[in-house]
């Protein structure tokens, strides 16, 4: 049996807090919009079974105005019928980003899964059915912690051998935690996943801009990030993150959109694409044994309108940073 652990935190910091927006309420099942209710001191959260998604992430700013500051849709059923389906808050799965020619190899056996980009030359996050179009089954929920679970069948989408995954998330002071626990009970099978969010830390409130690029983002160990090909798919290089390059948010922090003008950035995120949608790499191991949860966060994002600072810790060894290039709205990035 193979399983697959990851963790990751959200540490929100506004500069001046404001908890009369945060009162605590009695828990029950989901809302009349299908959303369950997470909440602790200063922070609350709203999440749907369906991708395992959060839909909505309220923290007050430095003036005491709450903001809600992540992307999602007010009821639960419009996921399930947005044609352009941009993974708004849910969990790709089984694997998240793309798989070449949807083909791969295992112990000697080439499997075929379903494509779904690129006039069907890859595999984006699991395929046409990944995980962020299912609905997943709530197996625990309490005032500050839920738990998604799915069972993904042998032969699904292609991919080979069952798969049980578990998804939760926790809220504490200021804190969003999540941990994502899959088990491939049959057979060897890859599996990759991540948090799709998408985040607008003026939550969509600032007059001078209703995207992200104005955003400060620092990657203080990401010196690095993986080199791809013109449909992003990973080709086997390492590129260095040049100080002062499109790239560079490791040397200092820098708007998200800082590098929109320079010639560089055409290309970045695919063929003809400017922007970013790349992976960066966390070098942490030069530093010894390091305890992730305390080390520093791989990213922070921040807002001078609101003055709300997210800080990301992550035992992941990379991270990948998109700049909504692709969307019909660009107005967030995702982590």
């Amino acid at each position: 049996m193979h399983a697959l652990l990851f963790s990751l935190l959200c540490v929100l910091v506004p500069a001046a807090q404001s908890s009369h927006h945060n009162r605590p309420r009695e828990v029950r099942g989901a809302d009349q919009n299908g959303k369950y209710i997470l909440q602790a001191e200063g922070i609350r959260a709203q999440f749907i079974p369906y991708g395992a998604s959060i839909t909505n992430l309220f923290i007050n700013d430095t003036n005491g105005v709450e903001r809600d500051i992540v992307l999602g849709f007010d009821n639960a059923t419009h996921y399930s019928i947005d044609q352009l389906h941009p993974h708004l808050g849910g969990v790709p799965g089984r694997y998240a980003n793309r798989i070449r020619n949807s083909t791969f190899e295992i112990g000697g056996e080439e499997y075929h899964i379903e494509p779904n980009e690129n006039n069907n030359n890859d595999t984006l996050h699991g395929g046409p059915n990944g995980w962020d179009y299912r609905n997943f089954t709530v197996v625990a929920y309490t005032q500050d912690s839920i738990t998604f679970s799915i069972v993904d069948p042998d032969g699904e989408q292609g991919f080979p051998g069952e798969v049980i995954s578990y998804i939760t998330y926790t809220l504490s002071p200021y804190t969003w935690h999540i941990k994502m626990v899959a088990l491939a009970t049959t057979k060897k099978t890859p599996i990759m996943l991540t948090s799709h969010t998408y985040w607008n830390l003026d939550g969509f409130q600032n007059p001078d801009s209703d995207t992200a690029l104005n955003h400060t983002l620092h990657l203080p160990l990401s010196g690095q990030r993986i080199g791809v090909d013109n449909i992003l798919i990973p080709d086997g290089t390492i590129l260095p993150n040049l100080p002062g390059s499109v790239n560079d948010f490791w040397t200092q922090p820098r708007q998200v959109g800082f590098n929109l003008d320079d010639p560089d950035i055409v290309g970045n995120c695919g063929f003809n694409c400017s922007g970013l949608d790349n992976c960066y790499i966390v070098n942490r191991d030069a530093d010894g044994p390091y305890d992730w949860r305390t080390k520093g966060p791989v990213a922070s994002v921040s807002s001078n309108f609101t003055g709300i600072t997210v800080d990301i810790f992550s035992d992941q060894d990379a991270f990948q940073v998109y700049s909504c290039v692709g969307q019909n709205v660009c107005s967030s990035s995702v982590f």
